[in-house]
């Protein structure tokens, strides 16, 4: 009772100390680690923020993030407006390649298009992320790439082995569609196993099955 509790704390005081988080209307619930985030934020990069500022927190295996972004009134945009400010954001974007697409829905901006590699990808939701008006992002910009499909996992492989945060023979990894299977202590070392998988040349998609002990 006393760690559960203790966790609970740790987040809502995470909560408080992020500058980029207003978190008078987040609830927070832990259950073994596994903590839950319930309530309303006012922008998308606070709802992104939130379940970051959790995962930075000792003991956290899991962040279920149900929070809802409730936009002030000043903030909203209609969809045309947001989709062309979203498309004027990609392109003007030097590292997202052209043909990537945007269109808002009722603030939720679904990106299209196709991507040489998943550093593109990820750039691409971070160029619209912070738009004013954006509800949620999401990012349906596939990967493709020639590169020999073989020769994916041994590449991924050695990307992880190369990292300083991850701990040797932490992480497996298979296929050309990438899965990531094992262990690591905190999320900062999750986050650097994804992150080195999708930069790797040749991935077009991972799987995250790691597990996090906390």
């Amino acid at each position: 009772m006393g760690r559960t509790k203790d966790i609970r704390a740790a987040v809502e005081a995470e909560l408080n100390f992020d500058p980029l988080i207003d978190p008078a209307d987040i609830a927070v619930r832990n259950m073994s680690g596994q903590v839950a985030l319930n309530g309303t934020v006012p922008s998308y990069p606070q709802y992104l923020e939130a379940a970051a500022a959790a995962q930075r927190v000792a003991g956290v295996t899991d962040v279920h993030n149900h929070l809802e972004v409730v936009l002030p009134d000043r903030d909203y945009r209609d969809d045309a407006m947001l989709t062309t400010a979203a498309n004027n954001a990609l392109a003007l974007n030097i590292t997202v390649p052209d043909g990537v697409e945007a269109i808002a829905r009722d603030g939720n901006l679904t990106l299209t298009g196709v991507v040489n590699n998943g550093a593109q990808r990820a750039a691409a939701a971070s160029a619209v992320a912070g738009l004013t008006g954006v509800r949620n992002v999401r990012n349906e910009a596939a990967v493709w790439d020639d590169a020999d499909a073989t020769n994916v996992t041994v590449h991924v492989q050695d990307a992880l082995d190369r990292s300083a945060l991850i701990p040797d023979d932490s992480v497996d990894t298979s296929g050309n569609t990438v899965t990531l299977a094992g262990h690591v202590r905190t999320w900062a070392e999750h986050d650097a196993a994804v992150g080195a998988a999708w930069m790797t040349k040749g991935v077009f998609e991972v799987h995250d099955e790691i597990y996090v002990t906390g």
